[in-house]
């Protein structure tokens, strides 16, 4: 249990991180989500957004960050 507890420790901690990060850079990170290949459909009375790029590239960072503490952690 204690493991548990110190996991969300850690998870708050990095995003309230984050948070305090995004607050300060305030719109430097206006062009996230205006990516080419992000889908973005209007119609008259419907709206489709499909952010594929942004999350791809998302998800490549965090795979890179995750792949790197994973070598120095030594597992």
């Amino acid at each position: 249990m204690q493991q548990a507890a110190k996991i969300l420790i850690i998870i708050g901690v990095v995003l309230v991180i984050m948070g305090i990060i995004l607050w300060l850079a305030g719109n430097r990170f206006s062009w996230f989500g205006h990516l080419p290949g992000d889908i973005h459909i209007r119609k008259e009375n419907f709206s489709f957004y499909f952010p594929l790029t942004s999350m791809l590239l998302l998800s490549a960072a965090l795979s890179f960050i995750i792949w790197i503490i994973s070598k120095f952690s030594g597992k």
